[in-house]
């Protein structure tokens, strides 16, 4: 239960941390999406809504550019995306890695695994 504890408040911190990286990230794609809502005359929460399905790589396809400057922007937002999920996903990684660190005796583990693999 410790592990869980020690995994979600590691996580908020690392998010709290990087949260203006993310904000940045998610205004930029907020924009692009509005840029290019206007470029393919979409209203604004259509243009909203299609930003941040790109950009989570989600594409359901029930808008999608026609033009190819807005296409092109698309796939910046989409780039954009990709970072923004790694970097979530990196905080994720070292949050439950020092959490196991933290609560478990590593260098048991490591042995008692060790001495299992030979005695088979």
């Amino acid at each position: 239960m410790q592990l869980i504890i020690d995994f979600g408040r590691l996580f908020l911190l690392g998010i709290y941390f990087i949260s203006p990286i993310l904000l940045i990230f998610a205004f930029i794609v907020f924009a692009l999406g509005q840029i290019v809502g206007r470029m393919e005359s979409w209203n604004k929460f259509d243009a909203f809504y299609w930003s941040f399905i790109t950009a989570f790589t989600v594409g359901y396809g029930d808008i999608r550019p026609v033009r190819k400057g807005s296409k092109m922007i698309s796939m910046f937002i989409a780039l954009i995306g990709i970072i923004f999920t790694g970097i979530i996903v990196s905080v994720n990684v070292v949050a439950l890695t020092k959490s196991f660190e933290e609560n478990t005796q590593y260098e048991q583990v490591l042995k008692a695994h060790h001495l299992n693999q030979y005695s088979r």
